[in-house]
């Protein structure tokens, strides 16, 4: 096993994910709350 060595990692990969996650949570809460927005307009 190799030494571990602070900050020389790539993480890249990791922040691209983590990126991506956070958009698809975003999303998904806006369209979330349009769904219940609507259906409080529409069952009055």
């Amino acid at each position: 096993m190799a030494e571990y060595k602070h900050g020389e990692m790539d993480i890249r990969t990791h922040e691209k994910t983590f990126d991506g996650f956070v958009w698809f949570v975003s999303r998904g809460v806006i369209v979330i709350l349009c769904v219940l927005i609507f259906l409080a307009l529409v069952n009055g």
